[in-house]
């Protein structure tokens, strides 16, 4: 829901608003903290919730150990995509680097004390990320409150935060939607993994693959949100050619990051699984997997831009139809399809995840490559 930010901060730093920027944070925060209650109590009840779905009892009683002591960092996580979106609005982001930087160090020695140190094993790894969020979020609030950088953006707590909660809303409910329908495809292949034989196998290497997307994703975020900046910022000041040209640039920069990155998967195919297992079987799963990654990856990173660009236009609710298709019409079936049915296993699931990507894909190139660029930012200024 704090992506919305992208299109309401973006717009509004274009327009020189400035004031709204700092108005439209606070609104957001409100908003996340209230809605981390009940997703708390969610995760309070994992292992039921799992145990329910039919997912081995080991494992379930394992993932809702770890998330009920994830509970307290996330309310930290709601905080940091709120202030996230501010800094990088306004094209700030060295603070961001810095503070995140500061952070990982903070959180690689806290993870070790926890998990070795003290003994708490997954406990402490969730107790670490929890306190290095926390870490994060007070370095960002107080460089906000104290930098002149941010001085015409935030003037410190308004009341006018409480004020068309609603209109946020409406348009954070589409990004989240968007969003998330586009994650939890990937989650529901790691679920789905644990319903075939050899769970303990499949939902190890499963979960080894969503880890290694993710990470390289991550990458393919930062394009993405630069691009919702740069076209939220262009178009809020009435430029459709610079928002135009920005995503061309970025298009490029993204295919050329997906190859290099893609071709970086397939040559360490065959040591990659060695960073999280020793089990020869185990690794040898992961080398066969490593192709598919490479594939999604590239087609991650391409979409990534695409919907970067969409939010930054606003366009939350048609791309929220667009993942709605391509992962739970296309994608998920034929995820199915190719594990449970073609016998594909684990790797069957991943294909069906690239189905889904490319589906994806091809409706974003068509709606970027219909939209009248011109019409958008008479769109905006009305």
């Amino acid at each position: 829901m704090g992506s919305a930010l992208e299109t309401l901060c973006g717009q509004a730093y274009g327009a020189k608003q400035y004031h709204m920027l700092g108005v439209h944070t606070q609104r957001a925060m409100l908003v996340l903290l209230a809605l981390t209650i009940p997703l708390s109590l969610i995760w309070f009840y994992t292992s039921d919730i799992l145990i329910t779905l039919g997912q081995q009892r080991d494992i379930s009683t394992e993932a809702g150990m770890f998330n009920r002591w994830m509970i307290p960092g996330l309310f930290a996580y709601g905080l940091l995509q709120c202030l996230n979106r501010f800094l990088q609005t306004q094209n700030n982001v060295l603070p961001m680097l810095m503070s995140s930087g500061v952070t990982t160090l903070v959180h690689v020695g806290l993870c070790w004390a926890f998990v070795f140190g003290l003994g708490l094993g997954s406990k402490g790894a969730a107790l670490a990320i929890g306190l290095s969020n926390w870490a994060n979020v007070f370095m960002l609030v107080v460089y906000i409150n104290m930098s002149k950088a941010c001085a015409k953006t935030w003037h410190g707590l308004s009341k006018e935060a409480f004020n068309d909660v609603l209109s946020f809303t409406k348009l954070a409910v589409p990004s989240a939607i968007m969003i998330c329908f586009e994650y939890w495809s990937f989650e529901m292949v790691v679920l789905l993994s644990g319903l075939l034989p050899n769970p303990q196998l499949e939902t190890s290497v499963l979960s080894i693959s969503l880890n290694t997307c993710w990470m390289v994703y991550m990458i393919s975020v930062g394009l993405g949100g630069a691009i919702s900046t740069r076209v939220s910022n262009e178009l809020g000041s009435g430029n459709s050619k610079g928002a135009l040209l920005a995503l061309r640039v970025m298009i490029v920069i993204a295919i050329s990051e997906g190859t290099t990155v893609g071709l970086f998967t397939i040559l360490v195919r065959n040591v990659w699984g060695k960073l999280y297992s020793n089990e020869e079987q185990v690794i040898k799963y992961v080398a066969n997997m490593m192709p598919l990654l490479a594939l999604s990856d590239f087609l991650d990173g391409f979409q990534c831009v695409l919907s970067g660009a969409a939010r930054g236009c606003g366009w939350q609710n048609l791309c929220a139809f667009i993942n709605l298709g391509a992962y739970y019409v296309v994608g998920i079936p034929s995820a199915i399809l190719f594990a449970f049915i073609l016998h594909i296993g684990g790797m069957g699931l991943w294909m069906g995840i690239i189905c889904g990507l490319t589906v994806q894909g091809i409706a974003l190139i068509t709606v970027n490559a219909c939209t009248d660029w011109t019409q958008e930012q008479f769109n905006l200024a009305g």
